[in-house]
């Protein structure tokens, strides 16, 4: 979570200092740097535009970024709004949640595509334990994940009005973090190297059950 918080930060940062607010456009897990101590920070911001001022409620511009992290609504109408961001921000928060891509062609036809594979998950808060990294084997307070799910599945919500503003998100991510601290979990001491990116920490989880399969 230590990755989400500081992810969500950088976000509120465009979202909520800037003057005017900034819309990344290009969130994905490759554009999260990390540093030795797992420190994130926000790259590229080649594809960032400048937020609706004004009575504008969107920006319209030619539809760019990552396919499988897209909003839905800015993939089929070109109509781009800070809660576009909300969107692959939950993607890249559920990338951290399963170990998984994106979007991963190496799997079967129905889970290619991340978000298309965990709706049912998400859902039904009895299957969000499906949706956990089975490499965590368990080691993981069941309370946290139901709330990190949650604000995952809030995140991801096709309708963009009900997506949460990045200020209250990090918020609800500093709680659990908080959460978090007052129910320690023992780590897995295998060595690895460290990741860069937070695209590593999913791509490692991946890489590591091809080897044990």
């Amino acid at each position: 979570m230590k990755i989400a918080v500081g992810a969500a930060r950088g976000l509120e940062y465009l979202h909520c200092k800037a003057n005017p607010p900034v819309i990344y456009r290009d969130l994905k897990s490759a554009n999260i740097l990390l540093d030795n101590d797992f420190n994130p920070k926000l790259s590229d911001f080649g594809l960032a535009k400048l937020g609706p001022v004004g009575d504008n409620t969107h920006v319209s511009t030619r539809v760019m970024g990552t396919y499988g992290y897209c909003a839905p609504e800015y993939a089929m109408s070109g109509k781009l709004t800070l809660k576009s961001d909300i969107y692959s921000f939950g993607v890249v928060l559920l990338e951290l949640i399963t170990g998984r891509k994106a979007m991963d062609l190496s799997k079967g036809q129905g889970e290619q595509n991340l978000v298309s594979w965990s709706r049912p998950f998400l859902k039904d808060q009895k299957k969000f334990v499906h949706l956990v990294d089975p490499l965590l084997h368990g080691r993981y307070p069941r309370r946290c994940l139901n709330y990190a799910v949650a604000v995952t599945a809030m995140c991801l919500n096709e309708e963009a009005n009900f997506r949460p503003l990045i200020n209250d998100i990090v918020v609800a991510l500093d709680y659990l973090v908080s959460q978090r601290d007052s129910h320690p979990v023992s780590r897995n001491a295998g060595a690895r190297g460290v990741p860069t990116s937070a695209s590593d920490v999913s791509q490692g989880s991946n890489s590591r059950r091809s080897s044990s399969a």
